[in-house]
């Protein structure tokens, strides 16, 4: 875990390490004001609100205990210890995915899949892992969204994702739009100002709108119908705060155009197969393919190296 420390500073452009921890807080202050203010409060979310309780105090608690495990092999101090910002500058990457889980699972009554689901999404940091540089490591998949997957996957009678109506469900006129587009703007600040990841999400945009037509071709529907799930808000989120992850996508725009083109081919293929929840699995198989990519560079870059010695 500590080399995802220093790995992480290679996905933003100039490696700032005070502009990551911006973009965390920033990412983190959004999502706490969309899900526990506006979300709870005011927009009609129909889940409990023990989950992001249950869902964050999991990420919050495995993060630590794997920070203490790995600082303990190590022989180092903890990252959140020696002063109440690192203890603070700590904390946001448990509380996104720990956030972003309770709003988008939806177990009923239980919360124990929301508990695993949180769980799985910080070990996955740790237990899936590719080569990004010579001797530094980082996490393959978006955390949240494989924990998603996953979920549904080990779960699928009694999990289920949470209705998308509820992002408008007590509000309309005008609100109808103005909380789409403030999801909207938001995302546009935070990749404009941070990450970097303007052609990744413009690729998958046009390659969403391309699957539908060729689909709708195919199959003789209606030209809107593949297109429809664009006008969701939920739809917005995930273009703006799932699949353009810093530390799981490529640097380069023109690796980040191909990726976002490959998210929206699978979801196409997944689409025509009928799979469900092809958004999230699409997303985890692209990403792992891209992981596979990352090792076997990795093991050509050792081969050249071992023939040059």
């Amino acid at each position: 875990m500590a080399q995802a420390t220093n790995a992480s500073l290679m996905f933003y452009p100039q490696g700032d390490q005070a502009r990551r921890l911006a973009a965390l807080w920033m990412f983190t202050g959004l999502l706490s004001a969309w899900i526990l203010l506006f979300g709870h409060a005011v927009l009609g979310f129909e889940q409990s609100w023990s989950y992001p309780l249950v869902a964050v105090g999991t990420a919050i608690a495995v993060q630590m205990l794997l920070e203490w495990v790995d600082a303990r092999a190590r022989g180092r101090p903890l990252r959140f210890a020696g002063s109440a910002a690192n203890f603070a500058n700590f904390m946001p990457p448990a509380i996104i995915p720990g956030l972003a889980l309770s709003m988008l699972i939806f177990p009923g009554e239980n919360l124990w899949p929301l508990a695993f689901a949180a769980a799985l999404a910080i070990a996955s940091k740790v237990l899936f892992r590719a080569p990004v540089a010579p001797g530094v490591t980082q996490h393959m998949f978006n955390p949240s969204n494989l924990a998603v997957a996953v979920t549904l996957v080990l779960f699928p009678t009694s999990v289920g994702l949470a209705p998308p109506y509820q992002f408008t469900e007590n509000v309309s006129g005008l609100w109808d739009w103005g909380v789409p587009a403030f999801v909207l703007a938001s995302g546009i600040v935070m990749h404009k100002s941070f990450t970097g990841r303007f052609p990744l999400i413009a690729a998958w945009i046009v390659g969403f709108l391309a699957q539908g037509q060729v689909r709708a071709w195919l199959f003789d529907i209606p030209w809107a119908v593949p297109i429809l799930p664009m006008t969701s808000a939920a739809f917005i989120i995930f273009t703006l705060y799932m699949i353009p992850d810093p530390a799981t996508t490529p640097i380069r725009p023109r690796q980040q155009v191909l990726f976002g083109l490959a998210v929206a081919g699978v979801y196409g293929a997944l689409q025509v197969m009928q799979v469900a929840f092809g958004l999230f699995f699409a997303l985890v198989l692209v990403c792992g393919v891209r992981g596979l990519v990352l090792y076997l560079a990795a093991a050509r870059r050792s081969l050249s190296a071992a023939a040059a010695a």
